[in-house]
């Protein structure tokens, strides 16, 4: 597999743009970066070589379409656009032709290595809707392996869907997902609010063998990890968490002092867990205000987990802890998160954001 990008910097007051444009075959090189200055791109041919040594060629191009660059059927060329929200960055796929996956879960985790590919927490694909949905959404984690939904991706997803489709202003679109349906609505200002639906709280089907102890639900149970007991609420938005609020008999947890890629991985795999689970972190700074990190199932440590973010506001208000409405701090900014009680749905408000536009050789 090879990935051709170009990065850029403004030249002249008319828009066009100084364009560095290079490629690498993955496995031939030790690294691959890219960098970037604005968020409007061109592209020569993917199958432009040059040397690690040599120097890049520069030229000159005017503004392109985003549509009509993704717009391009070359034989073994995938184009994408990259997205984050909040730092959680995904390959963003054009499938819509399509009910079946571009790329099989081993190309989409080569692609997400941030040494040897383009770097990401994951790969999306925008797909047909079904079940009278207005799209699908699937989505590949960084390991290949593949999760029901992703909150902060199908942000992702719905800007992707308004550049797909040159909508403009306030829109909204149902998504159906492995977790069910979604409904996404872009914001006047971009950010992107999302209607998560309703949290899932019954032991078995989180799933947790954890028993319930609150009723069917499993709230500030002990789990034992690593030979400590922590209090756990498990809660899934469509795919499995468990929230942590510090040890038993503890003090409060201070995330920033977690060593979270020592203890992350026994909360995934915990055997209490025969899903695996993602794993919030949570740091109570007020009863509005709350602050996680977070191990996520098949992607690790991340800037930010957007389902995270509503099991952890479902968790904190169970355990009394905070409010219904609240504003989560990520690693990579903040979400507002609301579990409204008229209607028991859980509301995720926050940005998606274009980084680049690429291509890679299958």
């Amino acid at each position: 597999m090879e990935i051709a990008a170009a990065s850029s910097v403004s030249v002249a007051p008319q828009s066009r743009q100084l364009l560095n444009v290079f490629s690498r075959k993955l496995g031939s090189v030790s690294s691959l970066s890219f960098g970037f200055f604005e968020k409007e791109y061109c592209f020569k041919s993917p199958s432009l070589r040059v040397s690690a040594a040599a120097s890049m060629d520069a030229v000159i191009a005017e503004k392109f379409s985003p549509a009509s660059f993704l717009d391009k059927k070359e034989t073994g060329v995938l184009h994408f656009v990259k997205y984050h929200g909040l730092g959680n960055d995904f390959i963003l796929v054009d499938n819509r032709d399509s009910s079946e996956p571009k790329i099989t879960q081993e190309q989409a985790a080569k692609l997400c290595d941030r040494n040897f590919g383009v770097g990401a927490d994951g790969v999306i694909f925008a797909m047909p809707g079904v079940n009278g949905t207005d799209y699908a959404m699937r989505i590949f984690n960084s390991d290949g392996s593949e999760p029901e939904m992703c909150g902060n991706g199908v942000r992702c997803f719905a800007r992707f869907i308004a550049e797909l489709e040159n909508l403009q202003g306030k829109h909204s679109f149902t998504i159906h997902t492995g977790a069910g349906l979604i409904v996404p609505e872009i914001q006047d200002d971009g950010q992107v609010k999302v209607d998560m639906g309703t949290p899932i709280l019954k032991a078995q089907d989180v799933p947790t063998k954890l028993p319930g102890n609150k009723g069917e639900a499993v709230v500030q149970a002990e789990l034992v990890v690593d030979g400590e007991s922590w209090n756990v609420t498990c809660v899934s938005m469509g795919n499995p968490h468990c929230i942590t609020f510090g040890k038993k008999g503890g003090p409060n947890l201070k995330v920033d002092d977690l060593n979270l890629p020592e203890i992350g991985p026994k909360f995934e795999r915990h055997e209490m867990f025969p899903a695996r689970t993602n794993t919030e972190f949570v740091e109570v700074l007020s009863h509005s205000h709350l602050k996680m990190r977070v191990w996520e199932r098949g992607a690790g440590a991340t800037l930010a987990c957007g389902t995270g973010a509503c099991a952890l506001v479902v968790a904190a208000v169970l355990e009394g802890r905070a409010d219904r409405k609240c504003t989560v701090d990520l690693p990579g900014g903040p979400l507002e998160i609301e579990w409204k009680q008229e209607d028991n749905h859980i509301y995720m408000t926050g940005p998606a954001e274009a980084v680049f536009y690429g291509s890679a050789l299958l």
